[in-house]
């Protein structure tokens, strides 16, 4: 079976996926460069900027930490992930939609009850 991902992230840390494919050769300072330049963004946000290779096998995950970058990766070894297909560039997605993406599962196909808000108890 699949046991739920073990992700928790501040409630106010966003995640991002560089859609496409990335070349991983790049490291942190290139990555950092791409996360301004291309998508747009800050890269000293301490959001999370999800990269992809072109075979779909190696995540890089890179992110700001109070003083310095850090560089997060997973390699699959026979299976490939679900990344998501956009025209887009950048696709905003929950921390918890990350781990699923982490455990192979297709994060366009899973969906959480929608978010209620409420103005008054009464």
């Amino acid at each position: 079976g699949i046991e739920p991902p073990m992700m928790v992230l501040p409630a106010q840390t966003r995640v991002f996926l560089a859609l496409g494919s990335t070349d991983m050769r790049k490291a942190i300072n290139a990555l950092s460069m791409l996360v301004e330049g291309a998508l747009d963004l800050d890269p000293f946000s301490g959001h999370l900027f999800v990269f992809c290779n072109r075979r779909r096998t190696l995540l890089k995950v890179l992110y700001w930490d109070r003083n310095g970058f850090c560089l997060w990766q997973k390699r699959l070894e026979k299976h490939r992930f679900p990344w998501p297909e956009s025209p887009e560039e950048v696709m905003e997605i929950r921390a918890g939609q990350l781990g699923f993406l982490l455990e192979g599962l297709d994060i366009s196909s899973v969906h959480p009850y929608e978010s209620l808000h409420y103005s008054t108890l009464l």
